[in-house]
């Protein structure tokens, strides 16, 4: 297998890992949120934890270093419309996924905190309305960005 083949092979699993664990950990969030059951978010809320950064953070970081490598070898032009809308749309996804993480990280020292009480505090409930506004613009931004990668529009 020639390296340009590898590399998009990689990028394709990585692109893959990173849309599939950020919809399931939204999902799993979301039903547990709408559970109200302390237990149930401060499990999930856990397993979500460590999900972004086993498959999410390694994602993040071989996707813009795949795309670029096939860039190199491709002789694509940075410039391109549909290279640099891909990577601003790969910004706004990160910095909206960056808050995203810390807001899952509280919540789940929150969630285990309020185990005792059996209760959630109104901090919770803020968080829960960020995490959930921020979640849909990086939703789109990847949608976006996999339509741009596989037309490549001129």
């Amino acid at each position: 297998m020639d390296t340009y083949l590898l590399l998009k092979t990689i990028h394709i699993i990585s692109a893959t890992l990173l849309f599939g664990t950020g919809l399931g950990s939204a999902y799993y969030m979301w039903s547990a949120h709408r559970s109200q059951n302390v237990h149930v978010i401060a499990h999930i809320a856990s397993r979500v934890v460590i999900a972004d950064w086993l498959f999410t953070t390694p994602s993040i970081i071989i996707q813009p270093v795949t795309g670029f490598w096939m860039m190199s070898l491709n002789g694509i032009d940075l410039s391109s419309l549909w290279i640099m809308s891909s990577f601003i749309l790969y910004i706004v996804a990160g910095l909206c996924w960056i808050p995203v993480v810390w807001i899952q990280i509280r919540v789940r020292e929150l969630s285990k905190q309020m185990l005792a009480s059996d209760t959630l505090p109104s901090d919770y409930y803020r968080y829960m309305k960020v995490w959930f506004s921020l979640g849909w613009p990086a939703f789109i931004s990847l949608i976006i960005i996999f339509f741009l990668m596989v037309l490549k529009p001129v």
